[in-house]
């Protein structure tokens, strides 16, 4: 399965899903990395597992509409499947959610409904944990739609959340599960225990 990755910064879940098909744990390929963030680290991964990476935002390309055109041309020219977004800060395309539909999946470090929406991201999404005095907390990976982390649940995983937890030790917890999480759906995925849609 050829699987478009999509990240912002770090690009760590991107890592994880490169050692993964390289390794033979996941049978995919990653074929194109799309970052908002030129200068971001998922593209400097990118570029060094030989995958070819584009910078492409609304700076670049002068509008919605013509950054829309391009992401799905690139995508066409790599012959997506999937996309995962991993760590994807910005709101996707309604054209290419339109043309992808049901293939776009999103990874969130917080049990969503709960901790989810515009801004609700990184360590602001573990503070509000632990300020809320939750006893747990986990990753949700679920089908991107139009609105911030609103699509349908396709799976999940629970974290405890200890007495001396802060937003760092939450926050380092999870990221070390979603690197095995993202793998394991992405696995169900591929073998079609999580159905996708054909394209529209």
């Amino acid at each position: 399965m050829r699987i478009a990755v999509f990240a912002s910064h770090n690009g760590s879940d991107l890592q994880a899903i490169i050692d993964a098909c390289k390794s033979g744990a996941l049978d995919a390929s990653v074929c194109v990395v799309i970052s908002n963030n030129g200068g971001s680290r998922a593209l400097e991964r990118a570029r060094d597992a030989g995958i070819p990476g584009y910078p492409m935002n609304v700076g670049v390309y002068g509008s919605e509409e013509a950054l829309s055109d391009k992401m799905l041309e690139v995508l066409d020219d790599y012959k997506t499947e999937v996309i995962m977004l991993a760590g994807y800060l910005k709101k996707m395309s309604g054209k290419v959610l339109q043309r992808y539909h049901n293939r776009v999946f999103n990874i969130h470090p917080a049990l969503l409904p709960k901790y989810g929406g515009e801004g609700m991201y990184g360590i602001r999404v573990h503070q509000a944990v632990i300020d809320a005095g939750e006893k747990e907390s986990g990753i949700t990976i679920h089908r991107a739609n139009a609105a911030y982390d609103e699509g349908e649940i396709v799976s999940q995983v629970r974290i405890p959340v200890l007495e001396e937890d802060t937003a760092d030790t939450l926050a380092a917890k999870i990221l070390k599960q979603e690197h095995i999480f993202i793998v394991d759906v992405l696995n169900k995925i591929v073998k079609g225990e999580i159905p996708i849609g054909a394209e529209k």
